[in-house]
């Protein structure tokens, strides 16, 4: 019967899991349909991809590696090589992301607060799959995999929620500095994207009062 139970917790997880990463692919579709800049996670490749005039598919994996390879030189022997399977599910997501923004198809509000709104939404979206995919505690994503790391390892007094703040600014900031020093101004970082880095980590705090109940009660 305990078998049965365990079993039935770990398919609501990957459930759960897919939910996440689905969810989180709707908030990146509804911030590429706001045309307000892109988002946090893709604002590094984007520069780097203009700067080498590789595709930006390439530059995914260039970046979601890094953030792996920082992971390794953290966390050392504690790294458990099942982690490299994260490559794979941001692989996955991918689809996720196309197949999101093909339900979306024209989609869109007009005016600027029209935009600003699709905004508002991509952001509460994001903040809710991350919530909900990282919490199931299966595979990470790279960039939350690396955020997870530094708060367990190194921002032990901060929450996974202010650290994500922080890592969402510090891709942003170093795609500003690319962009400023290899073509004298902001290629692809507008707004959008500033608004997303500093307020999907701080919009996760109240959302996952309402989410973790609904985790605990069905995944453990």
């Amino acid at each position: 019967m305990e078998s049965k139970v365990h079993t039935s917790k770990l398919i609501n997880r990957i459930i759960f899991y897919i939910l996440g990463l689905f969810i989180l692919a709707l908030g990146v579709a509804f911030s590429v349909k706001s045309q307000l800049g892109v988002s946090p996670v893709n604002s590094l490749r984007y520069v780097l991809s203009q700067i080498t005039g590789k595709e930006m598919g390439s530059m995914v994996i260039v970046v979601f590696s890094l953030c792996i390879v920082f992971q390794i030189i953290i966390l050392r022997k504690e790294f458990k090589w099942l982690n490299l399977s994260q490559l794979i599910f941001s692989t996955i997501f991918g689809y996720f992301v196309d197949f999101a923004k093909y339900l979306l198809g024209d989609f869109t509000l007009p005016s600027y607060l029209g935009k600003l709104i699709m905004l508002a939404i991509s952001i509460i979206l994001a903040a809710a799959g991350i919530f909900i995919y990282i919490n199931v505690k299966l595979i990470n994503m790279p960039m939350e995999g690396l955020t997870l790391v530094l708060q367990q390892k190194l921002f032990k007094d901060k929450s996974f929620s202010d650290v994500k703040v922080l890592v969402d600014s510090l891709i942003v900031a170093i795609g500003i500095i690319l962009s400023f020093v290899f073509f004298g101004r902001l290629v692809g970082i507008r707004e959008g994207t500033i608004l997303c880095a500093l307020l999907i980590g701080k919009v996760m705090k109240p959302l996952g009062k309402i989410i973790m109940p609904i985790l605990e009660r069905f995944c453990f």
